[in-house]
């Protein structure tokens, strides 16, 4: 006993812990300053492109792509750089994809959690935690051909009927690349994201709070609505904040499906709008990315990541925010 207390105790272990402190605390104020200096980079690069545009660079008005275009072919004195832009339809088409994605991947993983959590027999789980984790880790381009390869000419040839296709021929041609398919796939990337997090906050709710709702005679369904699903709703909240962060980010697969032309679906088209092309910021940056030594157009590139960088920063402290009413219950997500 004496010979382990003294090995535990010996006099090098507080150094050494110490020194470990340090490291973690370096490489934490590294990390930082990293991300500082990242987030210098882009909005000094993107100051010239808010400047000569004011608040009107989030506004409407135009063809993006014809924008973008007189950028690559302007004047090459810089007295005279082509900045006019406006990036409505580019934002629009992310607050869509992105939004629609988050909304039907919340109803799917809140079933799938609750089915893995109470329901799932132990063999049926075994399969399906690392076909979760496998499904997370799946590359992007793997889904963008996927979807380009097999469910937009399915989707093409059986949902975009010639009648849809001639009602809007003047403003916007139809194809299976759009706005339905790249909501699709974009649900399937970041749902095993949002079951991780709400399986794991539905596993650390007390087992004495579901076992007493059951002790009283209330079912396992209602139980888990009424008590486990109200006690991690932080939790929920966090997963869809970190899966929208996720989707405003996702560029390779929705320049592959999402019609990648920078153009504003128009609700009042009804379903057709879900059929109609859309080109999100990040697809629009790897779009036009070769021409990025254009002077004007590599600023209103950086333009479109400092407005992606501060979107991600904004939801990043929002899903921090949400998950701290859970500690109160001594639960952690």
């Amino acid at each position: 006993m004496k010979a382990r207390l003294s090995a535990v105790w010996r006099p090098g272990a507080a150094s050494q812990e110490k020194r470990a402190e340090l490291a973690h605390g370096a490489l934490a104020v590294g990390l930082l300053v990293v991300i500082a200096l990242i987030a210098v980079t882009v909005f000094s690069k993107a100051w010239p492109s808010f400047a000569h545009n004011g608040l009107s660079w989030f506004g409407s008005g135009g063809d993006v792509d014809t924008q973008l275009g007189a950028m690559i072919n302007g004047p090459k004195d810089p007295a005279h750089y082509e900045y006019h832009f406006r990036a409505w339809p580019l934002i629009w088409g992310t607050i869509l994809t992105s939004g629609m994605a988050v909304v039907l991947g919340m109803v799917v993983s809140i079933f799938a959690a609750v089915f893995i959590v109470e329901f799932a027999p132990k063999t049926v789980r075994t399969v399906i935690d690392p076909v979760i984790r496998l499904l997370a880790g799946v590359p992007s381009v793997v889904y963008g051909l996927i979807g380009i390869l097999a469910i937009a000419p399915w989707v093409e040839h059986n949902l975009i009927s010639e009648q849809r296709k001639r009602s809007v021929e003047y403003v916007v041609q139809l194809t299976g690349a759009n706005l339905s398919v790249a909501t699709l796939i974009l649900t399937l990337m970041i749902v095993p994201i949002m079951v991780a997090i709400v399986v794991s906050a539905l596993e650390a709710v007390p087992k004495s709070w579901t076992e007493g709702s059951a002790a009283l005679g209330v079912n396992r369904w209602r139980t888990m609505w009424r008590v486990s699903l109200r006690t991690v709703r932080p939790a929920i909240v966090a997963a869809a904040v970190l899966a929208a962060a996720r989707a405003l980010g996702e560029a390779i697969m929705l320049s592959m499906v999402s019609g990648s032309r920078g153009f504003a679906p128009n609700l009042l088209d009804g379903p057709t709008a879900l059929f109609e092309p859309v080109r999100p910021l990040a697809a629009t940056i790897i779009d036009y990315i070769d021409s990025l030594s254009v002077v004007p157009l590599g600023q209103t590139l950086y333009a479109m990541t400092a407005v992606l960088l501060v979107s991600c920063g904004l939801l990043s402290l929002a899903a921090w925010a949400a998950k701290q009413p859970m500690k109160r219950y001594g639960i952690r997500a």
